[in-house]
């Protein structure tokens, strides 16, 4: 039997329970709706390799007739700016905005609010104006989980902490979902007793900015950074790819998050510690389930409010060498793999995946 992940079947169940008691009449506004999916950038492949195709394959499961608008920012909030006035005098009745700008992206809830269409946030919330909804993964939870991770291994391994500690490379300071992964990160962190050498909130989640900043902390403590409690996989890569630029062997322990296939396999090869598992089709199905509910004119079913706005968090996983072939290359969602040890296992990786038990 295949297996299905419980985030999945939540997603399932909030789908039958979005659903639910709409009659063929109130299924009316539904039918040949036009629906935005505005992402935030391209700096994860996520978005065109996830997201998207997850949002419109639900879709198309709800309603054939449905017309899905996509654009990516690329990290502009001018541009989503842009792309969201071209859905909304293209017709479109509800958006689904993961926005590159928390901030500036309330002008964008109220535009459309005022005009009746309706405005799901996705991933990254929307604080000082209520969306009609937000779907993400607990992003704070998510913080929490791969610094308590981390600190738990630096103690397993008895690294000292006198004069050591830990670098923190945080996500976009426009980003209010980066501002709760901080969050979590400064929690989890504070667990152990591992200083916080220094800290840094890296402008569009750039991986490159982050492995520029690094480069500096490395002149400046040297020996004392014992790990770095990065905020997503790209910046991860970039802490990396400093140390391994400075000739620092071994690369301390570095978290990630998304677990991208550039994450996974840092992991693999001993370079990455951690990275958190949040399928994005379970996000991007809930998030059609939610459109598909408020255009019928049901109330999706939230099990929290957050900043004002009904919402619903999936659970993420830590992912790491120990469990990364049970819960990333044995586990299904829809009859495929989060990801196949075909993509994973190629070149310089094959090594560590024979290490890990992975085969092709």
């Amino acid at each position: 039997m295949k297996s299905i992940s419980p985030a999945r079947l939540l997603a399932s169940t909030a789908a039958a329970l979005l659903l639910c008691g709409a009659g063929t009449a109130s299924a009316a506004p539904l039918a040949d709706a036009t629906v935005a999916f505005l992402m935030p950038d391209q700096s994860s492949t996520r978005y065109e390799e996830h997201d998207h195709p997850g949002f419109v394959a639900e879709m198309k499961k709800l309603c054939p007739s449905c017309k899905v608008l996509y654009q990516n920012a690329d990290g502009d909030a001018s541009r989503q700016q842009q792309q969201f006035n071209s859905v909304v005098s293209q017709g479109a009745k509800a958006i689904v905005l993961d926005p590159v700008d928390s901030t500036s992206a309330a002008s964008l809830v109220k535009q459309a609010q005022s005009r009746g269409i309706k405005v799901i946030a996705y991933d990254r919330p929307i604080p000082s104006t209520p969306a009609d909804f937000y779907v993400s993964f607990d992003n704070e939870a998510i913080g929490k989980s791969i610094a308590t991770s981390l600190v738990e291994h630096l103690k397993a391994m008895k690294v000292a902490t006198a004069d050591d500690g830990l670098l923190e490379v945080n996500g976009s300071p426009t980003d209010a979902a980066a501002g709760l992964i901080k969050k979590g990160m400064h929690a989890g962190i504070g667990t152990g007793s591992y200083a916080t050498l220094a800290e840094y909130d890296t402008p569009e989640w750039a991986p490159a900015k982050a492995q520029q900043w690094v480069a500096g902390q490395i002149s400046r403590f040297q020996k004392k950074i014992v790990g770095v409690v990065a905020a997503n996989d790209g910046t991860a890569g970039g802490a990396i790819a400093a140390f391994k630029a400075a000739g620092v062997d071994p690369v301390p322990p570095v978290t990630g998050n998304d677990a991208t296939i550039a994450g996974l396999q840092l992991i693999i090869a001993g370079d990455q510690y951690n990275t958190i598992s949040k399928p994005s089709e379970i996000v991007a199905a809930a998030a059609a389930d939610v459109v598909a509910a408020l255009l019928q004119g049901e109330a999706p079913k939230a099990d929290q409010t957050l900043f004002g706005t009904p919402s619903k968090l999936f659970v993420p996983t830590l992912i790491t060498a120990e469990n990364l072939k049970a819960e990333i290359v044995d586990k299904m969602i829809d009859g495929k793999p989060i990801e196949p040890a075909s993509v994973l296992c190629t070149g310089r990786y094959v090594e560590g995946c024979k290490k890990l038990g992975i085969t092709p």
